[in-house]
Order: structure tokens, then C-alpha cells, then sequence
């Protein structure tokens, strides 16, 4: 049973078409060769164990990006009715040894696509982001990562909200309460801008007869993503790095002294 599903980057070249989108059973399908119901149950047939294929990936434990160690077993490959090998399906486990996470795969030899489980999630700095933000923002990032694009939305939304909490901002509704940030952080207005788009899209994800922006999809959650990263960035860890720094100076003009 493979539980979830995601096309990832590899870094032997393969395709770097993250997620399979609104077809994304009967496109697995078709290009892995394989039988995929909506349940992820996977049919196999003309299978054989033999040979292991290299897997390089980023794992969704620990974030680290490297080539994942093969486990006990050969791989199971499956074959075309000329006996040529389609593709590969195994179990790996992470190369970093704080790790050592375990992953299934299934590698479509022709398309170079690579599924994994668990899935693929997109990186960042965790650093000095309060715990509630910060479990906001990762389910909007594992959301995003299972294809679930509408409550990665709905979470991004949510993580602006704890935002606002967590600084004590004020109003009645979050459009006042983004508003009212400003006067209470140093950020540039553009992300405060920002900020109001990602609301506004929560909005449309939540909603039926919002509509803002025309669809709630992969390209506008990953940009979103991207945007809420620089804001917690802005919010939580600039300031976090000056004082790092600021204490290395100071260690600096002591020892000089």
C-alpha cells in the first residue's frame, strides 16, 4: 500500500514535475506502468527481484538532500510483456545519520519519475518561529506536499493568524489585524501587501463565492509558500541573526580588550 504520493525531484535528471495535480491517479498510472486505484492500492504484474537503482532525493524526515541507502532487499522491478524493465519499486533509508528516515519509492525508468512515501516536503528555517505559527505553517507545507491544495490555503491563512496573535495585533477581522501588524514590526510594506493577498486567497480556498484569484492550485500555493517563508523570515529570524551577530561582535571587542 503506498499511502501517499508525489513526484519529486531526483537528482539523475529526472522530472522535476513536483506533484501529479487534478489527474494524478490516472497519470501515475499511465506513466509507471502500474495499476493504482483511488485508494493507492498498487497491482503489480511481470515483477522480479534483481538489482538495486540508485535513489537521490530530498527526504521528508530531516530535509537533507542525498543519495538513499538501499535496505536489507533488492528492488522489485516491473516488466513490460518484452521483458524490458519499466520500473523500479523499493524501500530506502536516509544517508544522514541523525536520521536514518525510512522511504518507499516507485522509479518509472522512461519518465525518470520518481514517487515517494512519504512525500517530498518544501524546506525552511524553523529557527526562533513560535510553536503555534509554526505548526501552522508545517501542515500547510504537508498539505501542499499531499497534493491537497485547498487546505494548504486554508492553513497558510491560518498561520498569518497566529502571526497576528503572537504579536498582539488588533482588529476585527484579519484584514484589520494584518493592518494593525504594521505598526507593531519592522517589515517592508510589500509584505504586509503580501500578507493581504495570502489572506484574500484563504479566503477563496475557504469560500465558495469568493474569487479573487481564479483557482486555488499547486502554482499559487508554492508561490504562496515561498512569500509566508520570507515573511516568517522577516517577522521571527532577522532579528534572531542580528543578535547572533551582535554577541559575536561583542565576544570580539572583549577578547580585544
Amino acid at each position: 500500500m503506498i499511502q501517499n504520493k508525489r513526484f519529486t525531484t531526483n537528482t539523475e535528471g529526472t522530472n522535476t514535475n513536483r506533484n501529479p495535480g487534478k489527474n494524478g491517479l490516472a497519470a501515475a498510472s499511465k506513466t509507471l506502468g502500474l495499476t493504482i486505484n483511488k485508494d493507492m492500492k498498487t497491482t503489480l504484474t511481470r515483477i522480479k527481484a534483481q538489482e538495486t537503482k540508485k535513489i537521490s532525493t530530498r527526504c521528508p524526515h530531516c530535509g537533507h538532500k542525498g543519495t538513499f541507502e538501499t535496505v536489507l532487499v533488492q528492488d522489485v522491478n516491473v516488466q513490460n510483456p518484452q521483458g524490458q524493465i519499466i520500473s523500479y519499486l523499493g524501500v530506502r533509508r536516509c544517508p544522514n545519520e541523525d536520521c536514518y528516515g525510512h522511504l518507499f519509492f516507485i522509479y518509472n525508468v522512461e519518465a525518470r519519475t520518481l514517487i515517494t512515501s512519504p512525500t517530498e516536503k518544501i524546506p525552511f528555517e524553523k529557527q526562533n518561529i513560535p510553536e503555534k505559527v509554526l505548526d501552522a505553517f508545517e501542515e500547510a507545507i504537508t498539505c501542499h506536499s499531499n497534493s491537497c491544495f485547498i487546505a494548504s490555503a486554508i492553513m497558510i491563512r491560518k498561520t498569518l493568524e497566529e502571526i497576528c496573535l503572537d504579536r498582539q495585533a488588533i482588529g476585527k477581522n484579519l484584514k484589520e489585524r494584518i493592518k494593525n501588524l504594521g505598526s507593531k514590526i519592522l517589515v517592508p510594506k510589500e509584505l504586509l501587501d503580501g500578507m493581504n493577498d495570502l489572506r484574500l486567497l484563504g479566503n477563496d480556498a475557504a469560500h465558495i463565492k469568493a474569487q479573487t484569484f481564479n483557482d486555488v492550485g499547486k502554482d499559487e500555493i508554492e508561490v504562496s509558500i515561498d512569500f509566508a517563508k520570507e515573511i516568517l523570515k522577516a517577522v521571527y529570524q532577522y532579528e534572531y541573526l542580528l543578535s547572533k551577530l551582535r554577541k559575536l561582535k561583542e565576544k570580539s571587542n572583549n577578547s580585544e580588550a
